[in-house]
């Protein structure tokens, strides 16, 4: 084998002193060819581990922007605060909460809460246990959930100072009803939503016990 060598040597070695510069130039682009598409195949990797981290931080971010905050208390078995998704309704806060423990009032929730609610940031739901009383002072948040005191015990909508957004939680309201509920301002009584063609008769029927004028 290395007379075979030695041979082949031998029989090429006019060939390669007459191209030995061609030859080596070939070869040197081989090489600059083979370290560029190493150094390519690199920079994709790269490029594509650049685009997934910035598009988890995207996500991060827009989950982070559609939490709200909910304080749940009373008779529910976890009581606190908890972090739940824009958009999110009372019952999803009391899930979160654990449900209604074995003291909670049932009765008044049955008639009084509405489960469907829309929550906002900051709300606080509070649940009475049996027998306690349920007069306490409310002030409504913007969804129309009391803050502060028991939730549903008060949860009138006032149609001269509701935002669009509250509106839109009563039955049969859409974006566009909202908006004309608004420019019909001021109301003396809710009866002038009819009187001023804010809603229609079969709305009115609807949301006539759900909103106050005063």
């Amino acid at each position: 084998m290395m007379l075979d060598a030695r041979q082949v040597l031998e029989k090429y070695a006019p060939f390669l002193r007459l191209n030995w510069i061609p030859l080596g130039l070939g070869l040197l682009g081989l090489i600059f060819f083979i370290y560029g598409l190493i150094a390519l195949l690199g920079t994709a990797s790269k490029s594509n581990d650049l685009v997934f981290e910035s598009s988890n931080s995207a996500s991060a971010s827009a989950k982070i922007t559609a939490d709200i905050a909910v304080d749940v208390e009373g008779a529910v078995i976890n009581p606190g605060m908890y972090s739940l998704r824009e958009r999110s309704r009372v019952r999803d806060a009391l899930v979160s909460a654990g449900g209604l423990s074995a003291f909670a009032d049932r009765g008044w929730v049955e008639k009084n809460l509405n489960l469907a609610a829309k929550l906002s940031d900051g709300v606080k739901i509070y649940i009475p246990r049996a027998g306690e009383a349920q007069n306490a002072a409310t002030n409504l948040t913007q969804t129309g959930v009391p803050q502060g005191g028991i939730v549903g015990s008060a949860a009138l909508i006032n149609v001269n100072t509701a935002t669009s957004a509250e509106l839109d939680t009563l039955p049969g309201i859409g974006p566009v009803t909202a908006e004309k509920i608004i420019n019909n301002r001021p109301y003396s009584s809710v009866d002038e939503l009819l009187s001023k063609k804010a809603v229609t008769d079969k709305v009115f029927s609807q949301i006539k016990d759900k909103v106050t004028a005063n």
